[in-house]
């Protein structure tokens, strides 16, 4: 279930981090900074977050912004949702 437009960004995206954690049985507390792919998730895992983030968000991010810096932290996504919705 999606709650577009319930909370703020950095809210919802750590929302969509927890649920891919969940799914991929990873039990770590994740912080706002905290390293994405550190904590263990894989390239695949990555996309999987991508996608779901643009569903979360209702929006597509541009392939020029798909990037390791961009999807490093919920922070660096946070970030980066916030300047695409502010772009329109």
């Amino acid at each position: 279930m999606l709650n577009h437009h319930k909370g703020s960004a950095k809210d919802r995206v750590m929302g969509v981090v927890q649920r891919l954690l969940l799914e991929r049985s990873i039990n770590q507390n994740v912080h706002s900074g905290d390293d994405l792919r550190a904590i263990g998730l894989t390239s695949l895992d990555m996309v999987n977050l991508m996608l779901s983030i643009e569903a979360e968000f209702d929006m597509e991010i541009p392939e020029a912004e798909i990037t390791l810096a961009n999807f490093r932290s919920i922070s660096t996504i946070s970030s980066l949702i916030t300047a695409l919705q502010a772009k329109t």
